[in-house]
């Protein structure tokens, strides 16, 4: 099954709307999911600090700033 992986922070818009998607992709296909906040790990923060949300799958960055749901379950089938 699929891991669904988002980079976020407290007080990011777009990662607001990005949690929306996921949700309702959770609600059409399988995947596993998990948030991580940048701001809790040095490492990550310096990877996405001006990017985020950034969603990645199975590891694999996919979406940054914006996604759409259709654009989303394409990439998990």
């Amino acid at each position: 099954m699929p891991l669904v992986t988002l980079y976020t922070r407290k007080g990011c818009c777009l990662c607001d709307e990005a949690k929306h998607v996921i949700a309702e992709a959770r609600r059409r296909a399988e995947f596993n999911y998990q948030e991580l906040d940048i701001d809790a790990d040095p490492e990550l923060r310096r990877l996405y600090n001006d990017q985020i949300p950034v969603i990645a799958i199975d590891g694999v960055p996919a979406f940054r700033y914006r996604v759409g749901i259709q654009e989303l379950l394409r990439k998990l089938a």
